[in-house]
């Protein structure tokens, strides 16, 4: 018997442990503030791309982003996905019998170079000027894999994709300024380490850490970015969006008799991704972070971040040395 109650109580305990750590945070069952509702037409005339944009918190930020007029590119990996989603925020009510803003889909693969070179190129051509990045996608604790161009997954996809995407962009950005980077990283990125000798982790893996290593690196890279954006009316800024019920833990493994307790914890405690994607939509639109960049935000609101996470030295060693696996000649 007490084998067969081992997996619930290890699930129970986690499930406790988060609860007690969302409801401290004050958070738990937070309804969107009607100061986040967004203002009719406040977007108009403004193009703004979100990576990941056919689920989850991406999809709520270009869903709100489009009631508010922008025109979203919806920049994903399943077109199929992407399309449904793009249908869905073209028939959005507004509420105020206007129309909502352009919602266009184009492909992009975060696990391939060619993939987002091919990408930008297109955007480069096609548009005339790109106000918003906000860097959304990302995969969460996956078995080891590597992309097309043998990078571990996690790193491959959250960072080093969004860092070629964010470089390869920066000059249509900067002819848009005032224009907006917005990155998606984690709380999570206090358990992750940058080790240059093993960025691919081909001598050690733990999902769990390169996750986090991921989201660090995320930070990381937008306190560099800022630095060499000053003066160009370019901004970056990092967030994150808290405990989110979101389909990213799909290759997490509940045990069966857990199960049913994570699924309440997740319905009852978790953030929905209109919540989640709060901040995002924040950091894209609100005339409070006009000029502001380099900075770390969660619920809106700026955050301290650990020693880690303001490393100079280290944020510029993995700037010059993602440059190098991505194949980035001439760098920012």
């Amino acid at each position: 018997m007490p084998m067969l109650l081992l997996p619930l109580s290890v699930a129970a305990l986690t499930a406790v442990y988060y609860l007690g750590r969302w409801l401290m945070s004050g958070t738990a069952g937070r309804l969107p503030s009607p100061a986040l509702a967004p203002a009719p037409g406040s977007m108009r005339g403004k193009t703004v791309i979100v990576t990941g944009a056919n689920s989850g918190i991406g999809r709520a930020t270009a869903g709100v982003l489009a009631r508010m007029q922008a025109r979203v590119i919806l920049a994903c990996r399943d077109p199929a996905a992407a399309e449904e989603a793009a249908r869905e925020m073209r028939q959005q009510d507004r509420g105020d019998g206007a129309a909502s803003g352009e919602v266009l889909v184009r492909q992009l693969d975060l696990a391939s170079l060619a993939s987002v070179r091919s990408f930008c190129q297109r955007v480069v051509e096609e548009e005339q000027r790109l106000d918003v990045l906000i860097n959304n996608a990302g995969i969460f604790q996956c078995p080891y894999m590597k992309t097309e161009d043998g990078f571990e997954m996690q790193f491959g996809v959250n960072h080093l994709g969004h860092f070629l995407l964010t470089n390869l962009l920066l000059d249509l950005l900067k002819r848009s300024a005032p224009s907006r980077v917005v990155v998606v990283s984690s709380k999570l990125y206090k358990y992750g380490e940058i080790n240059f000798d093993d960025l691919n982790s081909e001598k050690s893996y733990n999902k769990c850490f390169g996750y986090s290593r991921s989201k660090l690196a995320n930070i990381l890279f937008t306190r560099e970015l800022a630095k060499r954006l000053d003066g160009t009316g370019v901004t970056v800024n990092v967030l994150h969006p808290g405990i989110v019920r979101t389909n990213l833990g799909r290759h997490i493994s509940i045990p069966l008799l857990g199960q049913p307790i994570f699924k309440f914890m997740s319905w009852a405690f978790f953030k929905t991704p209109e919540q989640g994607a709060e901040t995002s939509v924040y950091l894209a639109t609100s005339p409070e972070v006009e000029g502001v960049s380099g900075e770390y935000f969660g619920d809106c609101k700026q955050e301290e971040l650990l020693p880690k996470g303001m490393d100079d030295a280290v944020a510029k060693m993995l700037w010059d040395e993602s440059a190098k696996m991505v194949g980035l000649n001439s760098p920012l």
